[in-house]
């Protein structure tokens, strides 16, 4: 989660910083510099990050759906694996809003784990999201002696799996509706158990809530 938002946040800032640049120009370099003072680098900083973060939306500010709502959504348990932990939160800076929750799942000895976890992109969802997900702009399917990775298509949405035969260890994430991410994470499972722990999920309901928070 922490490594998607820096992605993000690296991606917004460049592309504004690029913005910026090709607006400046000689006639406005001295009016620029009388209002610098009137209005910190850090508050217009913040200010091209909101509207940049609604021209994805086309121009619609996104309310992050509350993360009890998507916690709502994480299965009790997983076969023999019985929830240990389940979590949520919602992040803001800089004008991005994103909710998460997420779940620990394990057997009693401790062998077998999955993680779930469940994100609203809200507010950068669209180009945003393919800059931290980079795999739905792209198809890959590739395989060598240790395991696997691939893209799929699950219930109409574009989704990124992979294996690795040797540690017992795999992913399975979808991209729901372009706004909601499911991640799930396992270590000593199979890529059965991951891709039905996916199938516990009720992916009509996040689909149903893709408008949500959504300011026209």
């Amino acid at each position: 989660m922490i490594r998607g938002f820096l992605i993000i946040f690296l991606f917004s800032f460049l592309l504004i910083l690029g913005c910026g640049e090709n607006k400046q120009s000689p006639e406005n370099q001295t009016g620029n510099s009388e209002t610098k003072g009137e209005k910190g680098d850090l508050e217009n900083f913040a200010e091209n990050m909101q509207n940049l973060s609604e021209s994805f939306n086309e121009g619609k500010k996104v309310n992050p759906v509350d993360f009890r709502d998507l916690k709502a959504l994480l299965p009790e348990q997983i076969g023999n694996l019985k929830r240990t932990n389940a979590s949520g939160e919602k992040s803001s800076a800089m004008g991005i809003n994103l909710s998460k929750a997420e779940a620990d799942y394990s057997d009693e000895q401790g062998n077998k784990n999955i993680d779930v976890q469940i994100t609203d992109l809200g507010s950068v969802s669209g180009l945003n999201a393919f800059a931290a997900y980079g795999w739905y702009m792209v198809d890959i399917d590739k395989e060598t002696e240790d395991g696997y990775e691939k893209t799929f298509v699950y219930k109409s949405n574009k989704g990124y799996e992979r294996y690795n035969n040797n540690s017992k260890d795999g992913e399975v994430s979808v991209l729901v509706a372009r706004r909601f991410v499911v991640e799930i994470n396992g270590n000593n499972v199979s890529m059965n158990e991951l891709k039905s722990t996916l199938d516990l999920i009720d992916i009509s309901k996040l689909e149903a809530m893709k408008d949500f928070g959504v300011e026209k």
